[in-house]
Parts: C-alpha cells; structure tokens; sequence
C-alpha cells in the first residue's frame, strides 16, 4: 500500500530517530536504512521512557480504526481540497491515514515493524501528491494536522494512565519532543520528494510537448486526437488565430522570440528545427474598425503589424511569417509556407515579411528557370546597357513603387522630375514597351523582384534600402 503525507504519513513518525527522549534515555533499537540512505534510529529504547512508549503504542493500536477517523476527520475539516474528495477520496486518505498510523505506532513503541522503510512512505507520499496536482502547502498542512491528532490522543492517555508518577513529565515532554521532531523530519523528507517528483513531471510534461508541437508542424494533426492532445499541451484552443514564424538562427539575433512576444502579450512556443527556430505564435483577437475588414495574415492587420514590429525592432532575426490559420492541425501547411517567404529574404538582413506580401519573390525564388526568362524577357535590353543599367534599375523600382509618380519617384530619389521620365521613357525605348501600358508596368516589377533568383552573373543587386523597399 502506498503511503501519504495526510495524516498518517505525520502520524505514522512519531517515533523518530535522534528524538530528545531516545537521546536522553539512552535507548536504541537496531538501525533501518532507508531508501535515501539515510540511517533510521526509532525513539523507544529499553530503558527510561521504553517500557511507558510500548504501553502506549499498544493500547492505541487497539484503537486504530477510531484514531484514523479523527484523523482523517481532522484533515478534510481544515482542508477544502481534502474535503472537496478529489484528487484525493476520503477512502484513500482513510486508508493512507491508517497505514501510516499503524507503523508509526510500531515505531514509536518499538513493536514489531510491519515492514519498509519509514522515510519511504514520506518520499511515496510527495510523489503522489505531486502527480495528482495537490499543493505543497496543502499536504504540509495536513502533516501538521496529522501529527497534531497523533499528539492529542497520546496525551489524552498519559493524563489518565495508571500508575502516573508526578516526575514523570520529563519523559511525557521528551516524547512530545521526539513526535514532532520526527514530523518535522518527514515533513522534509516528503517535501523533498515532492519537489523531485514535479521536476520530473515538468519533464515529462516538456517531452510531451515538444513532441506534440513537432507533430502538428509535420502534419499529423489531421488526427483529431492529435490535434486536441497537441492545444491542451500547449495550453492554447484547438481554434483560434495563430501563424507560425520561421527565423534563421542569426548570430547577432537572441536564440528565439519568445520571451520579445511574451512583453507584447503574444502566446508563442519555439523549437530549433534544421538550423532554424519555427514557432506557432497566437495572435490577438482582431479588433477592425467597422467597415474596414483586414485581410487575415496581412502586414495591414494590426497583430500581424505588431508581431512585424516586435521581430524587426527587437530581435534583429531574419524571419518568415505564413499567412493566419484558425486550426492548430493547419501549422504543417503553415510552416512550409512559413519556410518559403524565409527564403525569399536575404541571409542576415534581419528582414522580416508575411508570405501574402512576398508571393511573387515565393513563386520566384523557386523557379531560377522561369526567373531568369522573366528578367530577360522584360529586362533584358537594360540590363545590357552597362554602366547605365544601375541607374536603370534603380529609377524604374522606385518609380513603380511610388504609383508611377514621376513627381514622387523625384523626391526619393533627389532628382528632378523630369530625369525620372527620361529614365523611364529611356527603359521604354529599350524593352519596346510603352510605360502607359499595364502590361508592360507588370512585368517591369515581376521581373524586378526576379532579378535576385535568375542566377544572372554581372547584375547589380539592389541596395538595402531599395530592397526594403521593395517588401513593403
């Protein structure tokens, strides 16, 4: 039978080892060692207060079943969770009570053992406790409470023992010495284990939840009970707004996140996966404007502007964000999606991006082929113009990225208006295509944003802040 910290497991050590009593008395029994390697010295001794212990020992083993329910009665009346029954039934802890009450008996008065060691049911009790949830506090009460029942009863039967000799308080206040003192001590010794047994729950609960989180980004979570086991380790709803991010492990970035997101209020869990963290993050509930909807996952929703700001501004890590999902069993899917707007960016830039912002450069980046076609097809004259081509370039990225405005395409350029529309008019004599055209406005951009995956020698990347510019 297992043995509990409730009442019994304090009032099963009255008769500890090294107690004032046995000290003073000069008795001794043969040492038990416990489980812990600890050496176990019971308090009832031949000489002095022995023969008084084993008296008493044994008329309250006489009155075991009674001495249980007080006990048991004295716990759940000063406990909630003890009275409450769960985790912890009132048979369970009758019966605990009891075992616990009749070996401590045993001990005290130096009866026979029913066998085990003492501190062993201190350690089985903190395990116990810790595995059904129960506080620390709580079972540490209920030792007290225990061994406050266990004392009372003992004293009941001193105070009308026969035979009582007026200098016989001596020895009743050594043993009072020596109950709680050996309550004291296996309060520790259940303590001990107590904490020992959460850390190992902790493990356990942190293997669980590694493994879960791995299966829901390899795309086993289209087993509903994957899915469900997966929120609950997690701690999060099987349905809500979430993305997962993809971030290289950058030298200069921290080694994930999560502690940036946990300061904006934003749920997220991280693992390193193939030389990079990926992390399902949580979004905030969505509070649009009326009348204003937001494209879910968008760099325009609010969420998603503050997880942008907090991985930009905070971490310097180079990341990748899949569009917003509702259902954890989606994270597989999300974080392929995750993995390819990670490598449309450039390695150690600390750009962050939100794949439905980068879904030109996804298709691109993935095809060198059709990359290089594109850029040769509607580039292909400027980019053979030379030492003009970067001037080129530069001018046409800017000028569609500012509407086609001459006018503004100037100011970020510090030039006058009238050299943008000679660049441009210019790109428009080379390609054959006319800058009015939609058409040839288009592939002018697609072909910009192939330029760094056509595997082209000889072509001038752009400059940082012309790439930045290009991913808003």
């Amino acid at each position: 039978m297992t043995h509990n910290p409730e009442g019994p497991a304090m009032t099963r050590y009255p008769a500890a080892p090294g107690g004032p009593a046995g000290a003073r008395s000069g008795a001794s029994r043969t040492s038990r060692s416990g489980a812990g390697g600890r050496t176990h010295t019971p308090l009832s001794g031949a000489g002095g207060s022995g023969a008084l212990r084993r008296s008493l020992a044994t008329t309250m083993l006489a009155d075991i079943d009674r001495l249980t329910d007080r006990a048991v009665d004295d716990i759940r009346a000063h406990s909630g969770t003890y009275a409450s029954g769960a985790p912890v039934t009132r048979d369970d802890l009758w019966e605990i009570c009891r075992d616990n009450l009749l070996r401590a008996l045993e001990d005290f008065g130096g009866l026979e053992a029913t066998g085990g060691d003492f501190e062993w049911a201190a350690r089985e009790t903190g395990r116990r406790r810790a595995e059904q949830g129960v506080p620390l506090d709580t079972v540490l009460q209920a030792y007290r409470r225990g061994g406050r029942v266990l004392w009372q009863v003992m004293a009941e039967h001193l105070r009308v023992r026969a035979g009582r000799e007026s200098d016989s308080r001596d020895v009743e206040l050594d043993m009072a010495s020596g109950v709680w003192e050996t309550i004291d001590r296996y309060s520790v010794a259940m303590a001990d284990a107590y904490r020992i047994a959460q850390l190992e729950l902790q493990s356990r609960q942190d293997t669980r939840r590694v493994a879960l989180f791995e299966a829901l980004l390899d795309g086993r979570a289209d087993d509903p009970a994957v899915a469900s086991a997966a929120a609950a380790a997690l701690g999060v709803p099987a349905v809500d707004r979430y993305v997962v991010v993809v971030a290289a492990q950058d030298p200069a970035a921290p080694p994930h996140p999560s502690p940036v997101l946990d300061a904006q209020g934003m749920w997220s869990f991280w693992r390193p996966r193939s030389g990079r963290y990926a992390g399902i993050v949580r979004l905030p509930r969505r509070d649009a404007p009326a009348g204003r909807p937001t494209a879910p996952g968008r760099g325009d929703d609010p969420a998603t502007r503050a997880l942008l700001a907090a991985l930009r501004e905070r971490t310097g890590a180079t990341a990748g964000i899949s569009p917003e999902f509702e259902r954890l069993s989606q994270a597989g899917r999300a974080l392929r999606l995750a993995e390819q707007t990670l490598r449309t960016l450039r390695a150690g830039s600390g750009e962050v991006a939100v794949f439905d912002d980068r879904l030109a450069q996804v298709l691109l980046s993935g095809r060198t082929d059709i990359a290089e076609r594109i850029v040769t097809v509607h580039l292909g004259p400027v980019l053979a113009t030379g030492g003009e081509r970067a001037a080129l370039l530069t001018t046409l990225r800017v000028w569609l990225d500012h509407g086609c405005s001459a006018s503004r395409a100037a100011e970020q350029l510090y030039c006058h208006r009238n050299t943008v529309l000679n660049r441009i008019g210019r790109i428009a004599e080379l390609t054959g295509r006319s800058s009015e055209s939609g058409e040839a406005r288009l592939g002018w951009a697609l072909a910009l944003r192939a330029l760094p995956y056509a595997g082209l020698t000889n072509v001038a990347e752009p400059a940082a802040g012309e790439r930045e510019a290009e991913g808003t």
